[in-house]
């Protein structure tokens, strides 16, 4: 135990660290940024204000496991959903800062409300605009990973990416960033976050150090530019003592035929000291093949999810997404895409059977 407790306050002081320089050197930097902003700022950086939007729908029938009704019998469920609407509000104070608003739906489930879709907080933050391309962000912002992913795994608007369903990383969450570019060679973000997501309040005195750096080992080659290392570590606690750890390496290849990536993971629970320490591992592999160009006209989508919730005891599960997508002309900045996919999650050894999860559905997108 006392090693145990050794490594804990090691984190924590790590953590600690970050977060004390981070809002330490952030501050005074940004201040000076926007007094030189103000400063040195045109006639022409005005503040403004954008409004867009995002909407993901679908129609989905549950193929298995069957839906029992009010009378008693085992039926197929389908039903339309409406699983994301986006309403954003970004813009920007002057030349330095920026901002953005993002209100998000969500299915509500407490007694008052019950089945309702209400609005809730996704996105609010500013950043500051440093020299070279670097940034601090403050407020609910993306996470890095997650945030790194999307421009190459963009099919978001099918279901949650791998890391958020099994490597349980929130998309968004409380906290302060830094993001730098590495020249032609990649970039790195690193922040302190609250580490409980951004639909969840602050639920102890720890906090989460998340790192990401992605390199492109071959920037000047006339194909393999398109790969990008990924390295990922999140360090987090539940109780002073008891690790969350999320550790990630992903190799993306984006070509002008496809898109292409392999994720690994090993995660790290324990809810408290005194509970057993539970490590999982995984891979996700996806491939995104394109008929013309990408984001435009026919797309396929294969992606295969291994994953071991418990290493040390039998039982692991495997999901299989296939689909295809079709997505319209862009006109500006729009996006518009329809896509019927087929998603299979079935489980393997364990000490109780599951029955295989299947679904079929056509998914739609819509942002502007």
């Amino acid at each position: 135990m006392r090693a145990v407790g050794t490594v804990g306050t090691w984190t924590r002081r790590r953590v600690r660290v970050a977060t004390m320089l981070l809002v330490g050197v952030a501050w005074p930097i940004a201040a000076a940024a926007q007094a030189s902003g103000q400063a040195a700022a045109p006639a022409s950086t005005a503040p403004t204000v954008r409004v867009g939007g995002t909407i993901f729908a679908d129609y989905t029938i549950t193929d298995a496991p069957k839906v029992r009704d009010a009378a008693g019998q085992d039926v197929t469920g389908h039903a339309f959903n409406l699983t994301r609407a986006y309403i954003n509000v970004s813009g920007s104070v002057n030349s330095t800062v920026s901002f953005r608003i993002t209100p998000d739906i969500v299915r509500q489930n407490d007694t008052n409300v019950s089945g309702s879709l209400v609005f809730r907080l996704k996105f609010a933050y500013f950043n500051i605009a440093l020299a070279g391309d670097r940034s601090i962000r403050a407020g609910m912002q993306q996470t890095p990973f997650v945030d790194g992913q999307e421009s190459v795994y963009r099919y978001r608007f099918q279901g949650l990416s791998w890391a958020e369903q099994d490597g349980a990383l929130a998309s968004a969450d409380l906290g302060v960033s830094f993001r730098t570019p590495l020249g032609k060679w990649g970039d790195a973000h690193v922040g302190v976050y609250n580490g409980e997501g951004y639909n969840r309040p602050e639920l102890n005195n720890t906090k989460a150090l998340m790192t990401r750096v992605t390199l492109r080992p071959m920037p000047d080659h006339a194909v393999a530019k398109g790969l990008r290392l990924t390295g990922y570590y999140h360090a987090d606690s539940y109780v002073n003592d008891a690790p969350r750890t999320r550790i990630m390496a992903s190799a993306w290849f984006e070509h002008r035929r496809f898109n292409a990536g392999v994720d690994l993971l090993r995660k790290i629970d324990q809810t408290t000291p005194a509970a057993t320490k539970v490590t999982a591992e995984g891979m996700s592999i996806f491939v995104t093949p394109f008929l013309r160009e990408k984001g435009r006209g026919v797309e396929g989508l294969f992606r295969l999810d291994l994953f071991d919730p418990n290493v040390n005891v039998a039982g692991s599960q495997r999901r299989v997404i296939a689909g295809v997508a079709y997505w319209f002309p862009r006109q500006g900045s729009t996006n518009y895409a329809l896509m019927g996919n087929m998603e299979q999650l079935s489980y393997r050894g364990g000490a109780t059977a599951r029955a295989t999860d299947r679904k079929f559905s056509v998914h739609a997108l819509i942002g502007f």
